[in-house]
């Protein structure tokens, strides 16, 4: 009987969510022409992007042999010829929008922010640094509560059962915050 009325519900709730798409700045047709041109001539109006530069076998051109790569920190980034389009794009096409009153909307699933300093999303850098440095600072007073502070038990083993247990979360939270902080620059 159970299992019936779970049935009816999920049954119920497929019917009342929407069909997901793209973000409306994607779906945008000027949008998407401006990626075409942009990926095809290598250039937004007269402003032309040096890593967009290819031949038709995909060498780039006007480079010597040794720089046929990008530097580390923009393959980092990923802003190669792609990234450099979408960027752009998104920024002549929200200007167009808010020279007709209209609001902003998301690009790819992101919302329209302007690079600063190389970031993309600076407040959201810098917060992920600071939730970064506040876990480590907890990780290493509870490193050293346990360690230094509290009694060790027989056999040198800490006080605490489930110190490992913390560490492994405190490690895990640190990573996760850094590579937060690496997606919202990006």
């Amino acid at each position: 009987m159970l299992d019936g009325w779970v049935c009816a519900f999920l049954l119920v709730l497929s019917w009342s969510v929407e069909v997901i798409d793209a973000s409306a700045g994607d779906a945008d047709p000027r949008y998407r022409g401006c990626i075409t041109q942009c990926q095809e001539t290598g250039c937004i109006g007269q402003r032309c992007f040096p890593n967009c530069k290819f031949s038709s076998d995909g060498e780039f051109i006007d480079r010597p042999w040794y720089m046929q790569q990008e530097p580390l920190y923009l393959q980092w980034k990923k802003w190669d010829c792609q990234g450099d389009c979408r960027y752009y794009c998104m920024l002549d096409r929200e200007k167009e929008r808010e020279s007709h009153n209209l609001g902003p909307v998301k690009y790819h699933g992101k919302w329209p922010f302007r690079r600063i300093y190389g970031m993309q999303e600076p407040a959201s850098v810098a917060f992920s640094a600071l939730n970064l440095a506040m876990h480590f600072h907890g990780w290493v007073s509870f490193f050293i509560l346990i360690h230094y502070k509290l009694p060790l038990k027989d056999g040198k083993k800490a006080y605490y059962e489930y110190a490992g247990l913390w560490h492994m979360y405190g490690l895990l939270s640190l990573n996760s915050w850094f590579w937060s902080a690496v997606f919202h620059s990006r």
